[in-house]
Parts: C-alpha cells; structure tokens; sequence
C-alpha cells in the first residue's frame, strides 16, 4: 500500500539541555530525542494517523539503532533508513533561551551519512506512489545527495503533493552562493514549497511575505506557505485563493520542533481536503503546541490536541 507521506533527508539524534536559560558550558543533564527536519515531519504525520516513512542513512552506530528504534516506535516506516560508513550518525546540540533564541550545534562533519543517499538506492516506485513526498533544502546541499532528490523529485513528476520545505542552513553549503539554482531546479518539480523569511529569500531573493509568494508560485509550485514568525502565516494558492494566519499565542519552551510540527500537520490538512484556511490554521496550531514543549519528535501532537488549542484560540 502506497505512503501517505513518505519524506527524505536529514535525521540524527537531538541531545536537549534539561535545564533551560543555560548555557551548554554549565549544563548537567540532557534528553536524546530523535531529531531532523523531514524525519520528525514523518513523526509528526504519523501523529495524525497517516503512514508514513523516511528516506534518509545513519552511521553504523548505536545511535543508528537508536534512530530506528524511534522511528518504529512512533509508527513511521524504517525500512528506507540506510547505513552509510563514511561518518557516525549525527547529533545536535541546542541551547534554550526562551523565548526565541535557541542557538544548535550540528556535528556532521566531514559528511553526515544522510548525504550519502544516492539515485541508485531510491525505491522510485514508493517515491512517485506516495500521496505527499516531502523533501528539504539540505538534501540539496552536497552530492549524491543532490543528484538523489533531483532524481526524485523528476521521477515523481510532480505526481500528487510534492513539498519543497526550503529548510536553509548555510553551514551545510560548501558554496551558499550556489544554492539558489537549485533551490530553483527543485522548485521546478514541487506542488508546494514552505519556508520562512529567509528561507523564502534564499529560494527567490524576495523577503517581502507577499512578494515571496508570488516569486515561488512563478517558480513552479502550486502553494506558497510563508511562515513570518510572530506574524503568522501567509499562504497563497495559484488558483488566487489567500489565507492570512495570525500567530497561535505560546508560553515558548523549545521553539525547535515547531516547523516539523507545522509540516507534519500540514501534511494532514493537505491529504484530508480541507480548505486552505483551515489546513494552515491547523498547522499553525501544532507549530505552536510543540514551541510549548521541550522536545521534537516526542512533542508532536494528534489531531484532537490540535483541535482542542484551536478551540481555546477561538473561544478567547
């Protein structure tokens, strides 16, 4: 049976200070969380009741089989997580300074195993039969994993829902200069791309919410979601349909899983037909629940807690 969202790319283990306003010099304790960006959107679509699986390697380590392990646990599909030899599975380190600062160290040198996914290991098959693929701006920042997604993405041939989630981390690029031609070659094969302001920059050279839209509609995707922080959400349909969203209100703890949450969620509301308002309120609402809590994956929320703190929003 085909995927309902099947992601690819990056995946580590995330080690979380337990103490937070401190820095990483004096803290004593931590939590290990599975972490990376399109695998906790998998977490966080299988949340929501849908199957999901991940595309993406891990070194020959213990935390490879810890990352296992979590997948399976929360129900995503592990039968696509390889091994690669060239490096140990990666871990991050975050510091939590609530309410938006939470600075990460990402220990991926030389080369995280996520990279080292080549077009010739891609089940093609799963990848053009899930009804979302979700792929990332880091699995274009070095090869083969750039020649893998590209492969992908062309294979897929815009077939159901194809995410870009611009997902911009400078220190992963050799040449940062370089990435927009192939944010640009990816946009090109995407239904929906997803980002923030400086993502959406990165993509377009727009920072303008509105301007940035419309320049990654003109780049080929169907939906532009631009996530604007303390000011919401604006999303834009080709087809001239808007939705404006305003920001969710949050005690922040950990506002690091809030994206994975929001794409996870997003995913949901995508494949259940809802209008566009009420699929990006939706995902608006998960974001935020998981900026009130500490960890990523372990945080993400189902439906009915979504449901219930939009309610709360709605009866203020």
């Amino acid at each position: 049976m085909p995927y309902e969202v099947l992601t690819m790319g990056r995946v580590g283990v995330d080690v979380y200070p337990l103490q937070s306003g401190v820095g990483l010099a004096d803290v004593t304790s931590f939590g290990k969380y599975l972490g990376g960006s399109p695998t906790n959107v998998a977490v966080a679509a299988a949340r929501h009741g849908r199957r999901a699986a991940v595309v993406t390697k891990t070194g020959r380590d213990p935390f490879g089989d810890f990352v296992r392990a979590a997948l399976d646990g929360y129900g995503v599909d592990s039968r696509y997580v390889g091994t690669s030899d060239i490096a140990p599975t990666p871990v991050t380190f975050c510091e939590i300074f609530p309410p938006d600062d939470f600075p990460l160290w990402f220990y991926r040198l030389p080369k995280a195993p996520d990279l080292d996914i080549t077009a010739a290991e891609l089940d093609l098959d799963a990848v053009r039969g899930a009804a979302v693929f979700w792929m990332t701006g880091t699995g274009l920042s070095e090869e083969p994993s750039r020649s893998a997604t590209l492969a992908a993405l062309r294979h897929r041939a815009k077939a159901g829902i194809t995410v870009f989630d611009l997902d911009w981390r400078p220190m992963f690029w050799a040449d940062p200069a370089r990435a927009r031609a192939f944010y640009a070659e990816a946009l090109r094969h995407t239904t929906v791309a997803v980002g923030n302001l400086d993502e959406c920059e990165v993509a377009t050279g727009e920072r303008d919410p509105g301007a940035a839209a419309n320049a990654l509609l003109a780049a080929g995707v169907e939906l532009a979601v631009v996530k604007q922080g303390p000011k919401g959400v604006l999303a834009v349909h080709r087809s001239g349909e808007v939705a404006e969203i305003a920001p969710v209100p949050v005690d922040v703890v950990n506002g690091l899983g809030a994206g994975d949450a929001f794409g996870g969620a997003l995913c949901h509301g995508l494949l259940s037909g809802w209008d566009l308002r009420r699929t990006v309120s939706f995902a608006n609402a998960a974001g935020a629940l998981v900026a009130g809590r500490l960890s990523c994956s372990d945080a993400m929320p189902t439906e009915d807690e979504v449901h219930t703190k939009l309610d709360e929003v709605t009866s203020v």
